[in-house]
C-alpha cells in the first residue's frame, strides 16, 4: 500500500453555495469523499485551513510550506497532495517547489467547479493527483488538472472557468494521467532547494506593478514608499517599459529594493532587445529578468530570495539563481 497525506487549504474544491455565491467551507474528509481512491493507495487528511485562495496571505503560504515538510519527515509517507484554490495555486506551488528537497512528490490539485456540482471536476482531479503522488519521484512540486501533470515552475492558470485551466505556455506539461497510470514526458528544470523560512521572521512586502500605454512609475514609486522590499515590474513585450520606469528602477535598487522584471505576454522569456526604456535599460538599472516566470511566480521568486539572504547583493544573486535554473546548481 502507498500512503498519501492530503493537506487541505480550501478553494473551489471545498466550496458550497452560500446564498449568493460559493465559498470554501468543506473539511478535508468531505473533499476527499468526492473521489475514488486509486488501487493500493491509503490516505490521511490534514485540515490546514479552509479559505478561498484569493484570500491567502504569505503567512498562509509559509504555514503550508512548513506543514508539508513536517508531513514528509515521516519516511512511511509516499507522497503529498495539496488541495488548493485555483486562483493562487501557481504561486503556492512554486514557493513550495523552491524549498522542496525530497524525492517524494508534492502534488497540488483543485477544481474549477464547486464540491457539490453533479458535473464537477473534483473527483477526477483528486484521483489523478493521488495516483501521481503515489507513483512518481524526483519531479518536485507538481500541479495535476484535467489529466495533465504540470511542473510548478512556469505553470499558470490560463482560463477562468474551463476544467483544463492550467498549463505552462513556454514548456508544456511534464506528464499525463490516463488508464490508471502516470506517464512522464519530461523532467522539469529545478534548482537546489532554498532553506526553510522561519515562521517567526517578519515577512517582507513584495508588490507588483504593470506597465501599459500611458503608464508612469507613480504606482511603482508608491510601492517603494509603502515599504516594499521587492517589486515585480510586469512589463510589455519582451520586458519593455519607458525611460521613466528605468529611472524609478535605478532609484529603487539603489535603496536596496529587489526588482524583478517579467512580462504580461503569456509565453516566452524576458529578453534584453530594446533600449529607450526597454529590457536592456531596465536590466542595466538593476532589474532582474525572470525568464519565463510570469507575475505571480516572479513575486514568489522575489519573496523567496528576500527570505533566504540578508545582504542586498546576496538577495540579488539568490533571485538570479531562482529565476534561471540554467545558471544555478542543478538538483540531481
Amino acid at each position: 500500500m502507498r500512503r498519501v497525506v492530503v493537506v487541505t487549504t480550501g478553494g473551489t474544491i471545498a466550496s458550497r453555495w452560500q446564498g449568493k455565491g460559493y465559498a470554501a467551507d468543506a473539511g478535508g474528509q468531505d473533499v476527499l469523499a468526492a473521489a475514488d481512491l486509486p488501487d493500493g493507495v491509503t490516505t490521511e487528511v490534514v485540515d490546514l485551513f479552509t479559505v478561498n485562495s484569493p484570500r491567502l496571505t504569505t503567512a498562509h503560504q509559509i504555514t503550508l510550506l512548513r506543514a508539508v515538510h513536517e508531513v514528509l519527515e515521516d519516511p512511511s509517507v509516499d507522497g503529498v497532495v495539496v488541495t488548493h484554490g485555483t486562483d493562487t495555486l501557481e504561486e503556492s506551488a512554486f514557493l513550495l517547489d523552491l524549498h522542496h528537497a525530497d524525492r517524494r512528490p508534492v502534488v497540488f490539485t483543485g477544481a474549477q467547479r464547486p464540491l457539490e456540482d453533479a458535473e464537477g471536476d473534483a473527483a477526477g482531479n483528486l484521483y489523478d493527483a493521488l495516483l501521481t503522488a503515489a507513483t512518481v519521484q524526483d519531479l518536485g512540486t507538481l500541479a495535476v488538472f484535467a489529466g495533465q501533470v504540470h511542473a510548478a515552475r512556469g505553470t499558470v492558470k490560463t482560463h477562468t472557468t474551463a476544467p483544463d485551466a492550467f498549463r505552462d505556455p513556454s514548456c508544456g506539461a511534464v506528464g499525463r494521467v490516463g488508464f490508471g497510470k502516470v506517464t512522464v514526458l519530461r523532467r522539469p528544470e529545478r534548482i537546489e532547494p532554498l532553506p526553510l523560512p522561519s515562521l517567526e521572521a517578519p515577512l517582507p512586502r513584495v508588490d507588483m506593478v504593470m506597465h501599459h500605454a500611458d503608464a508612469d512609475p507613480l504606482l511603482f514609486e508608491a510601492a517603494v514608499e509603502a515599504g516594499a522590499r521587492g517589486v515585480v515590474l510586469v512589463a510589455t513585450g519582451a520586458g519593455n517599459a519607458t525611460p521613466a520606469f528605468t529611472d524609478a528602477v535605478a532609484r529603487a535598487t539603489e535603496r536596496g529594493v529587489l526588482v524583478a522584471l517579467t512580462t504580461r505576454v503569456p509565453a516566452g522569456p524576458v529578453t534584453p532587445l530594446y533600449t529607450g526604456g526597454g529590457a536592456v535599460d531596465l536590466i542595466e538599472a538593476g532589474a532582474v529578468p525572470t525568464g519565463s516566470l510570469r507575475a505571480g511566480q516572479s513575486r514568489m521568486a522575489v519573496l523567496a530570495a528576500l527570505m533566504s539572504a540578508t545582504d542586498g547583493d546576496e538577495r540579488t544573486a539568490a533571485l538570479r539563481r531562482v529565476v534561471d535554473p540554467a545558471t544555478a546548481p542543478a538538483l540531481v
